[in-house]
């Protein structure tokens, strides 16, 4: 009855032989050195295809009353001239779903035919009569036919095959329906509500997240319906990540095309919320996996599209590429791109830091172009410059800085650094510094007693030979001071202007200053890529990282995207985010470095931001807020704005405000404490997934949080 859908996924140590490789040829992405498009079916939301040739389509959720007709309506026409292409409204009841109609017909009486969708939860009927009224539904699998009770049980392969039946026979009519009608479907699976039958079999994982997904493309397709579209959602990027690979992977195994919704649920709002979003959607984007997306802001949904058009214009038209970045045979460039691991290499000692192996990620940060304007408005640099870091090393909130990169061109630089370090004397336990001798020589053998690493920038106006021969008096001076040295990826397209090779691409020369460095016996190397590039940033560190891995060299890797000419800020953090968040979810990334050359406190806070978001170090509390819709029972915006007030203080701890119960337990999965909207004027108070207060006035509920964060001791009064 049922096909090898329904057969357990393969255990994880096997992914790496049944999944990533086939014949020697990659499944979930035709090629990590190059970008190539996902090729899927395409499926039609009313007049709007999805997948396919179709540009990736842009979609948001109204916040409204469903009920309320005339807001819902006003807030779809709002988001339409926002450039959104499907709105999803809410449907939790019956009365909902009926009310769609009348949703609809207002918005065809002003002229407005974007494709609605109706979002279900837990009612088979509330879809039945939706899909008489709008384009497409959307269900989860975890909880359209199944309840949340976590239970413990161990089903055997009998039971779980019943409850297949069970599953089937519930969701039959729908699939049925939405043939007969011409609506599509969205099978979207979230990784905070998975059904219990999921969680005893896979636990809260992709695993999960995949099969349980594939059981109900299974009954569509044995009842001839095709025009499915599928998410995985998470609030964690890297389970998103993970489980939309695993399912493109796997449907490569099972002949299945179908394209995908992408999405970070509960991203939160401002900042934090675009660089999440940039990170779980844009990492995907770059494997060529998405054919139409939403983020998720707690704010006005109308706000959320033109984060969308920041993250999808990068990848809108871009053609396949054919790269010169080649393997001799199939290698991986992590370990495991379903499951995160971090990439292993030698720790080297930076000052007081230790930067590689399973230290923090560490934060570079360049002054230099502070140091300019101060220089040009007539200002004491040095002055001023000790000031600025005395004020950034006193907020050890978010925003202190670590290793300072020290642009070297004069004896004045090096006046200025050494008049730094003796007034920031006490602060050596808290700061290293990073020469970047540009060009000349001159300065290195004083500048050499001043930094804690070093690189160096060669003039353009040199020959090649020039340029090696300024390259081994620098390395072997380093090596004698035992100082190591931050070997910058270059691109270029002169070979004659290259320093060590004539290949054209930054992986490449970097391969070959490698070889030159260990030639002249220097291995205390810390690999930089610093590219504005953004098409070939990342293609060129999975590149370097598979190389490396092959040939079993374990160099730590400093990341920093630099901006494009003319670029503005709010560009610059989507695609900084995207392409730094993307690799260090991958377990790549030992450094990091902004370069907007605004400010060094803006430069310092979005590293920061993008380093939370990635989950790969958390020096603030953390928010899981979801972004309102009809079902919400307070409001969202203002009481998330004021937990954050009270609790914004509590660093590493992660709090969760959700406004219904649909997501919430689940999507607490990665939370320490939840605040959840159980009934109007009511909060929940969740400890991980588990509900330890009920009913709680919405008056109090704030105290009673706080009182619960102390009760598990980790309560800490503002500095």
């Amino acid at each position: 009855m049922y096909n090898n859908i329904y057969m357990p996924l393969p255990e994880v140590e096997n992914y790496k032989e049944s999944l990533i490789f086939q014949d020697s040829g990659l499944i979930h992405s035709k090629d990590f050195y190059s970008y190539h498009r996902r090729k899927t079916r395409e499926v039609k939301v009313g007049d709007v295809g999805v997948g396919g040739s179709n540009p990736i389509r842009l979609q948001s959720m109204t916040t409204t009353r469903t009920l309320d007709t005339e807001a819902t309506v006003a807030q779809s026409i709002r988001l339409v001239k926002a450039g959104c292409e499907i709105v999803r409204i809410t449907a939790p009841t019956v009365d909902d779903a009926k009310n769609l109609k009348n949703i609809k017909k207002q918005l065809l009486e002003k002229g407005i035919k974007v494709p609605l969708v109706a979002d279900i939860h837990f009612l088979p009927a509330a879809a039945m009569e939706a899909a008489e009224h709008v384009e497409k539904v959307r269900i989860n699998p975890g909880n359209y036919v199944d309840s949340k009770i976590f239970k413990v049980k161990e089903y055997t392969d009998e039971e779980y095959l019943k409850e297949l039946s069970r599953i089937e026979e519930r969701f039959t009519p729908l699939v049925l329906k939405l043939k007969k009608l011409g609506r599509s479907l969205r099978i979207g699976t979230n990784h905070g509500s998975l059904s219990d039958r999921i969680m005893n079999r896979y636990g809260d994982t992709p695993e999960g997240m995949v099969q349980s997904a594939l059981e109900f493309v299974q009954i569509c397709e044995k009842n001839g319906f095709y025009e499915i579209i599928l998410s995985m959602k998470s609030s964690n990027p890297k389970v998103m990540i993970a489980a939309y690979r695993l399912l493109s992977a796997r449907m490569h195994e099972l002949g299945m095309s179908y394209p995908f919704h992408l999405g970070v649920t509960e991203a939160g709002d401002g900042e934090d919320g675009r660089i999440k979003s940039a990170i779980g959607i844009g990492s995907l984007l770059e494997d060529g996996i998405g054919d139409t997306i939403r983020v998720s802001l707690t704010e006005e949904p109308e706000l959320e599209i033109p984060v969308c058009m920041q993250i999808a214009s990068f990848y809108q038209k871009r053609p396949d590429q054919n790269s010169v970045l080649k393997l001799s045979h199939p290698v991986l460039y992590v370990d495991n791109l379903y499951h995160y691991t971090k990439r292993k290499t030698k720790v080297i000692k930076i000052g007081p830091f230790r930067l590689g192996g399973e230290n923090l990620v560490r934060v570079i940060s360049d002054f230099s172009p502070y140091l300019d304007l101060e220089q040009r408005s007539g200002h004491s640099i040095s002055e001023s410059l000790i000031h600025l870091l005395e004020e950034q090393l006193a907020n050890t909130k978010t925003v202190s800085p670590e290793i300072i990169q020290w642009t070297i061109r004069s004896q004045q630089d090096l006046e200025i650094l050494e008049s730094c370090r003796k007034h920031l004397a006490e602060e050596t336990n808290r700061l290293a510094f990073l020469g970047r001798f540009e060009n000349s020589l001159d300065c290195l053998e004083r500048g050499l007693d001043l930094v804690e690493c070093a690189s160096f920038k060669y003039g353009l106006g040199d020959d090649s030979q020039t340029r090696k021969s300024k390259f081994i008096n620098f390395a072997q001076k380093l090596k004698k001071k035992n100082i190591p040295i931050l070997l910058e990826a270059v691109l270029c397209n002169d070979p004659q202007k290259l320093p060590l090779t004539g290949h054209l691409t930054p992986a490449h020369n970097m391969l070959n200053g490698i070889q030159w460095c260990e030639e002249l016996g220097l291995e205390n190397l810390i690999l930089c890529f610093s590219l504005s590039d953004r098409s070939q940033f990342i293609q060129n560190v999975r590149y370097l990282a598979a190389k490396l891995k092959e040939k079993n060299k374990d160099y730590p890797l400093h990341l920093q995207v630099q901006p494009i000419k003319d670029e503005a800020f709010d560009d610059y953090r989507i695609h900084s985010s995207i392409a730094l968040g993307s690799l260090l979810c991958d377990g790549i990334g030992d450094s990091v470095q902004a370069g907007t050359g605004l400010s060094p406190k803006q430069d310092l806070e979005l590293l920061y931001n993008i380093l939370q978001a990635s989950g790969v170090r958390i020096t603030k509390t953390e928010y899981v807020s979801c972004p309102s819709c009809g079902r919400t029972l307070f409001d969202l915006q203002t009481t998330t704005e004021r937990i954050r007030s009270k609790t914004g203080h509590l660093k590493g701890v992660k709090i969760a405000i959700m406004g219904c119960i649909v997501n919430g337990p689940g999507e607490m999965a990665d939370a320490d404490f939840g605040y959840v909207g159980g009934a109007p004027g009511k909060i929940n108070l969740y400890v991980g997934k588990e509900c330890v207060e009920k009913g709680i006035d919405f008056e109090i509920a704030d105290q009673k949080l706080i009182e619960l964060i102390k009760q598990h001791g980790k309560w800490q009064y503002p500095v």
